[in-house]
């Protein structure tokens, strides 16, 4: 505003100097013969150029004026503008907070979308592994319940079995009454057997232990690759239920729009069918217990019936075996055929007597030079071993059981042929070890004479 003022001031002081000056040079410019009638008419031009000069103030004076209305009004004009301007601006910048405001609900509400579609992915989610686990249950019922009958059959099967079994023992029972009849004669024998039967009673309760727990090891395993076949088809309808997820999120993806409105109702429904699916869950679950108990408690009846049906079977056999195994003999000789010394070596080395003159009950292999004792009992063994004189190496021979050095026979001359015996009498568990090694820088002689030999037999069982 100041600045438009000034401008037309300026304007009127730059044209009174530039009209003083024109007049000072025009009364310079005048020759000097002339300035009489200039002195003459210098009033007359003075008065003159005072009208002119007013005359131009005043034609300044009102363009001035002209300009200064026009610049009033442009300055209204502007000021009209500039409220306008200013009340858009007011409107604009109300708009900008409207649409702050709308962006922040926008992304308040795609928040909420977000978090309500994570809720209902999770919801989906736990419905799915409820449905997954229910038909789990139902299958693991259906299957429990096909064991439950299989189970049965067996319990009908094993209560047959054990009735021809009890019938079998009856009749092995008689036959124990006349057996025991015909041995009553024999104080002796009556106290060996009774011997026996007490180590075999031990015997076979160690044999139930050890059936028991391979049958339950069994058991556990049967439990075990039925869980991972159930694992198995868990794993490939998890994986179908999967890829009809992945389907069902793309047709929900397409339709989130539309079911954004309905959410809330659907979002009820679902958690009345989670109530609902739990509920049954709890029901199933209950059920199921019930049953696995009825399971247990049926597998233990079969494990017992099975334990005494085992108990029995294996009294019987060892009976069969009393009666069966009642002589056990055997006479070696060292070499086949031929003749030849073995050794010296020089560490223990075992020896095998492989010509069999008689191996009554087959407890001696030929092949290992192992006799394993069938039954409990005490048992004679004998050892006869030669070889030809020599300064620096004897014959020696020692009886081992389960690795225990039990006799040794022994002998040592410098020349000629050098023979030694020795023998033991030893208890006996069943599969007890006995057999000959040769000591380290010893050696032993043998040919189709047989002078090296190893024999035993079973004096009475225990």
């Amino acid at each position: 505003m100041e600045m438009t003022m000034c401008f037309p001031l300026l304007l009127l002081i730059c044209s009174l100097s530039t009209a003083q000056l024109q007049t000072e040079a025009d009364n310079e410019i005048i020759p000097h013969g002339k300035q009489t009638e200039s002195q003459g008419r210098e009033p007359t031009n003075a008065s003159d150029r005072q009208q002119t000069c007013t005359q131009d103030i005043n034609a300044v004076l009102r363009e001035m004026s002209a300009t200064l209305a026009e610049q009033r009004v442009e300055m209204r004009h502007l000021q009209r503008e500039n409220e306008a301007q200013a009340a858009k601006l007011r409107e604009l910048e109300l708009q900008k907070t409207e649409v702050d405001k709308m962006k922040q609900q926008l992304k308040a509400q795609a928040a909420e979308l977000t978090n309500t579609r994570a809720e209902l992915t999770n919801t989906r989610a736990e419905l799915t592994n409820m449905r997954a686990e229910l038909s789990n249950t139902t299958a693991r019922t259906d299957v429990t319940e096909n064991q439950v009958e299989a189970l049965k059959r067996d319990n009908e099967a094993q209560a047959a079995e054990l009735t021809n079994t009890r019938a079998e023992l009856t009749n092995t029972r008689a036959e124990l009454t006349n057996m025991r009849a015909e041995l009553s004669n024999t104080t002796a024998r009556t106290d060996v057997t009774e011997n026996q039967v007490e180590a075999l009673k031990r015997d076979n309760e160690a044999q139930a232990a050890e059936l028991t727990n391979t049958r339950a090891e069994l058991t556990n395993t049967r439990a075990e690759l039925t869980n991972m076949r159930a694992e198995l088809s868990n794993t490939t309808a998890r994986t179908d239920v999967t890829e009809n997820q992945v389907e069902a999120l793309k047709r929900d993806n397409e339709a989130q729009a539309a079911e954004l409105s309905n959410m809330a109702a659907r979002t009820d429904v679902t958690e009345n069918q989670v109530e609902a699916l739990k509920r049954d869950n709890e029901a199933q679950a209950a059920e199921l217990t019930n049953t696995r108990a009825e399971l247990i408690n049926m597998a233990e009846e079969l494990s017992n019936m099975t334990a005494r049906t085992d108990v029995t079977e294996n009294q019987v056999e060892a009976l069969k075996r009393d009666n069966e195994v009642k002589q056990v003999a055997f006479s070696t000789s060292l070499l086949a055929s031929g003749s030849g010394t073995i050794g010296p070596f020089n560490t223990y080395t075992p020896l095998v007597f492989r010509y069999v003159v008689t191996n009554i009950g087959n407890a001696y292999n030929p092949n290992t030079g192992l006799f394993i004792a069938p039954v409990r009992g005490a048992y004679h063994f004998e050892i006869y071993i030669g070889a030809h004189g020599h300064a620096s190496h004897p014959s020696s021979v020692v009886l081992v059981k389960n690795g225990e050095h039990i006799f040794i026979a022994y002998a040592h001359q410098p020349s000629h042929y050098g023979s030694s015996a020795n023998g033991a009498t030893l208890l006996l568990e069943v599969g007890d070890v006995v057999f000959l090694r040769l000591r380290g820088n010893s050696r032993v002689y043998d040919n189709e004479n047989h002078h090296s030999t190893f024999s035993g037999n079973l004096l009475f069982t225990m």
